[in-house]
């Protein structure tokens, strides 16, 4: 009775440690008797004793791998370091399992040898220049490489480029040389920008004096006209009273006196005396009259 209780334990114990559950994003290969039964994935699982047994246990999870610099040699002979990073997935774990020995290191010698091929095409400059191709063919080169191996490349990033040492040097003198080129060019735009504002701005200047001058002497003319206006105008008025008063004779005789008087108050050194100024008198009684009217 002991034996068959001790039987029985034995029993579930075989039965409880053969229950397996796969978790998310992972897939276990299962052997029957040597060889390859089924994968399974994501679930409840019982595994037979003695014959099946769990082959691998693989991760369904990109992976990224960071790989040493590799020496290249590019187009025109220059020895520079390359490291890459690929990202990748495992899409079939039986082909990952029995396709290749160590797979990731599988991935990192083909990464070395597709990126020495890819560089080898390159010059230097374009090595530089160009990562995004380099990017996009190592990446379809490593993709249908590792299809066999149930292994789905999803990127490959060029991470660093490191040229030689005097490499380098020439280099970091070539852009400095570019800068101190790009600097001296737009101090020079600058320059001719401020000169082309300066003269702008004195030819403005000069535009406007010019234009307050003729508005100046143009006033002054309209100043003058119209003073000239008003003078000529008064002056009409004033003859034309007198001529209402028909006081045309006499307003003549009193403007050839005044004319007269005027000369008198000058600087002439010779006066000459109306033939007619034995009339004073009788201008003189004119005035008065015309006078007395003008009050009336």
């Amino acid at each position: 009775m002991e034996g068959f209780i001790w039987f029985i334990i034995v029993i579930v114990v075989i039965i409880v440690t053969n229950i397996k559950i796969v978790p998310q994003a992972k897939a276990y290969v299962i052997e029957r008797l040597g060889s390859y039964k089924v994968t399974w994935e994501t679930g409840l699982h019982i595994k037979i004793p003695f014959i099946e047994r769990i082959a691998n246990t693989v991760s369904l999870k990109e992976k990224v791998r960071d790989f040493a610099p590799q020496p290249v040699i590019t187009k025109d002979n220059v020895t520079m370091q390359i490291d890459t990073v690929v990202y990748f997935q495992i899409t079939d774990p039986k082909l990952y399992t029995y396709g290749v020995e160590n797979p990731i290191n599988a991935i990192e010698n083909l990464t070395a040898t597709t990126l020495r091929n890819i560089i080898g095409d390159l010059e230097l400059d374009q090595t530089l220049t160009s990562r995004d191709l380099i990017n996009t063919k190592m990446r379809l080169i490593l993709d249908e490489a590792t299809d066999p191996w149930g292994i789905k490349v999803n990127r490959v990033e060029v991470k660093n480029i490191i040229p030689p040492r005097d490499i380098q040097e020439a280099m970091e003198k070539q852009m400095r040389a570019e800068r101190e080129r790009r600097e001296a060019i737009l101090r020079a735009e600058g320059e001719k920008r401020a000169s082309i504002l300066r003269a702008e701005g004195e030819k403005e200047s000069a535009i406007l004096v010019a234009e307050a001058k003729k508005e100046t002497q143009i006033k002054e003319a309209e100043g003058r006209a119209e003073a000239i206006v008003k003078v000529q105008e008064a002056t009409a008025t004033g003859l034309k009273l007198l001529k209402d008063a028909k006081a045309d004779n006499a307003v003549l005789t009193l403007k050839g006196y005044e004319t007269f008087a005027k000369v008198a108050d000058g600087q002439a050194t010779k006066i000459i005396i109306p033939s007619d100024i034995q009339n004073m008198a009788g201008l003189l009684t004119s005035a008065t009259e015309l006078l007395d009217k003008k009050d009336k």
